[in-house]
């Protein structure tokens, strides 16, 4: 996920039918994996109202990045890829596990102990407006336009018509609340941090995001005793909900997006992102039982429109540069061509999410995808 902060210079690459061509992909195949990619990590959040229905809360975190660990490292054995050698790249990847893994998933899971998945779900939605927010701060190349600073204010008003401002709160926990706003907002932070220490990274995203899977799991490993006992039953249900939630919603979703990305490239990809909170509110309430005013649905569907907002600016003509893969360096990134206007640079916040991402994986920046990646097929 990770990209310098600074671009490349840009070069034109020839322009030739073997590149410019759609492709052999057919359309219904993306589609149907963009469909169950929003399904997984729309569920994501009812799978952690189940799971701390048995569990404390570290302990369903533990058991997700656990899970999804297991999965990518699984993958990365069947590749004959290898985790990253560098101290540098691990010291690196130890804070943006703790930024975008063992933080945010823990404070979700506390959320969810009096916060509806609903509203843990439409919280999260938030986390690029955190990112258009800090990326004024701490990306001096990122400038603010009138849309996205309006974006900003729109979904920041949403958030107030989720919460209820107008009533004082009533009937919201506003410690939980907190708690989901706050594990959006480590999303962004993470995003930045390893955009500015891991953009000369030359590991593959999957040993990337594998080795930062292992240490979340370690971090989580060292805490949670400390603060939890040991679970003395093991119900059904909330075991397959964190077993779900590890393997698919951090393991699985994972492989999909990438897979999406390279497909049909970032900008179409990163649409998911407005699903999630549509999914995981018809989950909440129609598999929990949860209940619906009229101010949730309205405020998450302003939200996302801030979103949307500040992950935009007027369309302009790009070139993407050529990024060689290095040899014998399964995963790198694939010679582009140049890209149509719908997935120029300017087309993506540079500290937005690519989705808003429930895997908390390393590598899901827009520049990094529009550096190489192939080009958007909408």
């Amino acid at each position: 996920m990770s990209t310098t902060a600074s671009r490349a210079a840009h070069v034109a690459a020839p322009h030739s039918p073997a590149t410019s061509s759609p492709g052999p992909h057919p359309a219904a195949g993306w589609r149907l994996r963009f469909a169950v990619l929003a399904l997984i990590w729309g569920f994501s959040f009812l799978f952690i109202k189940v799971g701390t229905e048995g569990f404390a809360p570290l302990q369903v975190t533990l058991g997700r990045v656990a899970c999804g660990a297991a999965v990518l490292l699984a993958v990365l054995a069947v590749k004959r890829q290898r985790l990253p050698r560098s101290a540098r790249t691990w010291g690196h990847l130890a804070v943006a596990a703790l930024f975008l893994n063992a933080l945010p998933f823990s404070l979700f899971a506390f959320a969810e102990l009096t916060i509806p998945s609903t509203l843990a779900g439409i919280c999260n939605a938030t986390s690029p407006l955190w990112g258009m927010a800090l990326s004024v701060v701490a990306l001096s190349e990122d400038r603010p336009t009138r849309r996205r600073v309006a974006g900003l204010g729109v979904g920041f008003l949403g958030v107030l018509t989720v919460l209820g401002a107008w009533q004082g709160f009533a009937g919201t926990d506003l410690t939980g609340t907190a708690m989901a706003l706050g594990a959006s907002l480590c999303y962004p932070i993470g995003w930045i941090y390893v955009r500015r220490t891991l953009g000369s990274s030359q590991d593959s995203h999957l040993s990337v995001s594998s080795a930062q899977l292992l240490l979340a799991t370690a971090q989580l490993a060292v805490v949670t005793p400390l603060f939890t006992s040991a679970p003395t039953a093991f119900p059904l249900w909330p075991v397959l909900s964190v077993i779900a939630l590890g393997a698919l919603g951090t393991g699985i979703a994972f492989l999909l997006q990438y897979g999406l990305v390279a497909e049909i490239g970032p900008t179409t990809a990163q649409m998911v992102t407005y699903f999630i909170p549509v999914i995981a509110t018809a989950a909440g309430v129609a598999l929990l039982g949860e209940q619906l005013g009229w101010n949730t649905p309205v405020g998450a569907l302003i939200v996302l429109a801030g979103a949307a907002l500040t992950q935009s600016s007027p369309r302009r003509a790009a070139r993407s540069s050529v990024v060689a893969s290095g040899p014998g360096r399964s995963g790198a990134r694939p010679h582009a061509t140049e890209q149509p206007e719908s997935a120029s640079c300017a087309d993506v916040s540079p500290a937005a999410p690519l989705v808003v991402p429930d895997t908390g994986a390393a590598a899901p920046t827009p520049d990094a995808a529009l550096a190489g990646e192939a080009p958007d097929r909408r």
